[in-house]
């Protein structure tokens, strides 16, 4: 009885079936030139020993025999080829699906998961589905069919060879199927395992450095030596099944090709029997079992898809959280037209049993000026900003852009309005000038600098080795957190966004640069609307509109100087954490 997950990658061969069919196709017609040149050889030999002629009179059989091999040789790679070609749109169109899918769950999940399990399934794990579709697939039409035509050839010339050979053929697959019971259940825990080492793995390589700090790297070297001896024995359990399988097949047919050839060779001692017939049926004897002999390696291959197959399934299956889902809004925004924010009582829960990030939080942000969001860490700040990029969905309420509910915007194209500058950017592979123009289409060198300028990173960058053009590593190797920053808020500048939202963008920098960075969103917010989430205040306190947070709430909003004599909850923040910055102001 198949499992969900073969019925699962069973359906996946409607996509392929036309390219399924011309692979089987060209493999069954190289079986049936094994036939050809079957023929064309025992005719050979029977006419030079047994008919006792010169090779001169069967140089025409010899001379077919070339062109023969030469055409199985290029049907077969013809074969493999449209067969390989299938399963790469298999992966492609799989690995477009995951795409999706994790897009459509939203980074928030993706920040919740193991990165290195996500890694694994997405790349190993449809990588082990090529096997299945190019191979295994292809060959067990080509099981049935090969055989079936050879054997429409052996019987009319020796009944009694094919029906042993009609006997012997279904013990074949029966042992297989029999030894390799269970295997499924050990390819899925194998999955399981690797799974688990490669997250384990990923998550010591990323935090090396605060394992050796602590003096722990050792212990944790032994923790993946340790996963990695589970998955050895497990992977040599899986191999002996494997290996045995094969085994069982090989004697299997070695002896029906024996019996076979004993009772050729009475037949033939005792005169019933042609030797032009017995040759024949002799050669074409091993052809017979050969695709049911390859049975066991193809047969692997399906346990392995299937137990790949199973972790595919679970991300596929993950449901998208309420807060994560879009409605999929049409309307787009003119590009020169500028954008005013309003919050709209606007609750957000993250989960069903946790209490709400925001809860009916209500204002306003202009299209020129710059608002704060305050408060501790937890308050909804970064919330706030999730959901203005449509990272999460209100469970009730409503955020306007230009007194348009949001969610009735196209999501990609209101994207390209909003520019994002995160608590830990992400730097990419590539030049320091590729990181700052992410999403543009080559930029002009001069606004380039003119954005790393205003983030206070031209400096340390006309340092680097080649400059601009100086390579990145992954997470920015040899930048520090800070430079890190700024090139994230070069990137949020360079970009002619009309929303900059920030998110601490300003909490690694040194107290010099920081106000020199604060300047330059300053400056920003004169032209474009901006929202800051931030504890250190020197920023806020020059804001257009603060909004104070408290346990996703609005306790207090209004200009920063009427909060602060206020004397409310605004104010004791700015005492708490910069009272300098408080005698400043």
């Amino acid at each position: 009885m198949a499992t969900s997950e073969e019925l699962w990658l069973k359906a996946r061969k409607k996509d392929i079936r036309p390219q399924l069919n011309r692979a089987v196709g060209l493999g069954l017609f190289a079986g049936w030139l094994i036939i050809v040149q079957a023929w064309l050889l025992a005719r050979v030999v029977s006419v030079v020993i047994i008919d006792h002629q010169h090779l001169a009179d069967v140089w025409g059989y010899l001379a077919a025999m070339l062109p023969i091999f030469a055409l199985r040789f290029a049907l077969m790679r013809a074969a493999e080829n449209v067969a390989f070609e299938a399963a790469a749109q298999v992966r492609r169109d799989l690995r477009g699906r995951l795409y999706e899918h994790l897009q459509a769950l939203g980074p928030l999940w993706l920040t919740r998961q193991s990165s290195g399990d996500i890694a694994n399934t997405i790349v190993t794990g449809i990588d082990a589905l090529e096997a299945y579709y190019a191979r295994y697939l292809p060959n067990m039409s080509l099981t049935a069919l090969v055989p079936l035509s050879i054997l429409v050839f052996v019987l009319p010339q020796d009944w009694v060879s094919g029906l042993v050979l009609l006997l012997t053929a279904p013990l074949i697959p029966i042992f297989m199927i029999l030894i390799g019971k269970g295997t499924e259940t050990l390819n899925q825990q194998q999955w399981q395992l690797l799974s688990r080492m490669s997250a384990r793995f990923l998550d010591s390589l990323q935090g090396l450095t605060t394992l050796k700090l602590f003096g722990v790297s050792r212990h944790e070297a032994e923790v993946v030596a340790a996963l990695t001896e589970e998955y050895r024995i497990g992977t040599m359990k899986v191999l002996r099944v494997a290996f045995l399988s094969s085994v069982a097949l090989e004697f299997m047919s070695t002896i029906s090709i024996a019996m076979v050839a004993v009772f050729i060779g009475f037949r033939l001692f005792y005169g019933e029997m042609q030797f032009f017939n017995g040759f024949f049926v002799l050669l074409l004897a091993p052809e017979f079992y050969l695709p049911l002999r390859n049975m066991g390696t193809f047969y692997h291959a399906r346990m392995e898809a299937i137990g790949a197959a199973q972790n595919l399934l679970k991300l596929l299956d993950t449901p998208i959280p309420p807060h994560a889902q879009t409605t999929g809004g049409t309307q787009k925004l003119d590009a020169g037209q500028e954008v005013r924010i309003r919050f709209d009582a606007v609750t957000v829960r993250h989960a069903a049993d946790l209490p709400p990030a925001l809860d009916a939080v209500s204002f306003a942000a202009l299209p020129r000026g710059l608002t704060a969001l305050v408060g501790a860490s937890g308050a909804g700040k970064s919330t706030a900003l999730h959901a203005l990029m449509a990272l999460v969905q209100p469970e009730a309420g409503r955020i306007l852009v230009n007194e348009t509910p949001l969610t009735t915007l196209d999501a990609t194209d209101w994207l390209r309005h909003v520019a994002w500058v995160p608590q830990r950017p992400h730097v990419f592979e590539g030049t320091v000038r590729d990181n700052i123009a992410l999403g543009q289409s080559d930029p002009p060198q001069d606004e380039v600098e003119r954005a790393a300028r205003a983030a206070q990173a031209h400096d340390f960058i006309a340092a680097l080795p080649q400059g601009y053009d100086t390579p990145l590593g992954e997470r920015g190797l040899g930048l520090s957190g800070g430079q890190v920053q700024r090139l994230a808020l070069a990137r949020a500048l360079l970009k002619p966004a009309k929303l900059v939202l920030l998110d601490e963008a300003t909490a690694q920098l040194d107290a010099q640069t920081q106000a020199q960075v604060g300047a330059a969103i300053l400056a920003l917010a004169k032209e474009r609307c901006v929202i800051l989430a931030a504890h250190r205040l020197s920023t806020v306190l020059q804001a257009d509109h603060v909004v104070v947070l408290e346990a996703g709430r609005v306790i207090e909003q209004g200009a920063p100087a009427d909060l602060l004599r206020a004397d409310g909850a605004f104010a004791r923040l700015v005492r708490a954490h910069e009272p300098a910055v408080q005698e400043q102001a």
